[in-house]
């Protein structure tokens, strides 16, 4: 009877140890889901589009870095910028590699087929630009038979490769950057460059100041940019989602666009 006993009160008091191991266990896994660390955003990015995204003094700067790290601040993200090139943004998504992509991406049915978009941030619209002392040039009719150029992945290639369809004698050229197709425009090796109209008004302000100007109406002008996540992800489009709202309603948003438009 009293080893029954003894056996007994020393396994109860081996539960109580066991119980009082495993609370602890379960207290500190509480007091690291409160311990207030944010969750990662792996952003992709294409950092050679002022004013959307470039790189300044070695950070990722813009428009578009500064929507995204104002929608994580609001939604309790901590964001990790990616760099990759424009046509492997897309397929970062699809593969996971980066959880959402925001690089003045155009929301397109084809596109929008192999990932899910956030609801629209800006309206673009494309536009012709040409050397100071070109004439003759003011819509894509009369790019047909000439060297256009344009970065690839984008909407103003595939305007230059349906002007080439048009007239097989027309030259395309597409680039990595649009960076690059503007200074293959400055030293004469295309007659004129398709490209996003805020992205070429920029260069035209800064770099291409006293050599490049813009040729007739702004076209496509449907086109909006959305921020691109893995098809499925519900949770982190309905938080990129909320968190433009709130850009919005607390004027923020428009807070950017003054910053870097005005």
């Amino acid at each position: 009877m009293k080893k029954w006993f003894k056996a007994l009160a020393a396994g109860l008091v081996l539960t109580g140890l066991l119980v009082t191991v495993i609370g602890c266990g379960g207290q500190s896994g509480q007091d690291n889901n409160d311990s207030g660390k944010k969750e990662k955003l792996v952003v992709g990015t294409e950092a050679t589009f002022p004013p959307f995204e470039m790189v300044k003094d070695g950070q990722y700067t813009g428009i578009d870095m500064d929507i995204i790290r104002a929608i994580a601040e609001k939604q309790g993200y901590e964001v990790e910028i990616k760099n990759l090139g424009f046509d492997a943004l897309i397929p970062a998504v699809e593969s996971g590699n980066i959880d959402c992509a925001i690089a003045a991406i155009t929301i397109e049915p084809d596109r929008a087929k192999v990932v899910d978009f956030s609801k629209p941030y800006f309206d673009a619209g494309l536009i012709i630009a040409v050397k100071k002392d070109t004439a003759g040039i003011s819509t894509t009719k009369d790019l047909q038979g000439k060297r256009i150029a344009a970065q690839v992945g984008t909407t103003g290639a595939d305007t230059c490769q349906k002007i080439k369809t048009e007239d097989p004698s027309t030259k395309v050229k597409i680039f990595e950057s649009v960076g690059e197709a503007f200074m293959e425009l400055q030293k004469g090796g295309v007659d004129a460059v398709v490209n996003d109209h805020p992205v070429t008004a920029d260069y035209i302000k800064t770099s291409g100041k006293d050599n490049v100007k813009m040729v007739g109406e702004v076209f496509s002008a449907d086109s909006q940019y959305g921020i691109a996540v893995k098809k499925g992800n519900s949770k982190l489009l309905n938080d990129i989602n909320k968190g433009l709202e709130e850009l919005k309603a607390s004027g923020e948003y428009d807070q950017i666009y003054k910053k870097w438009l005005d």
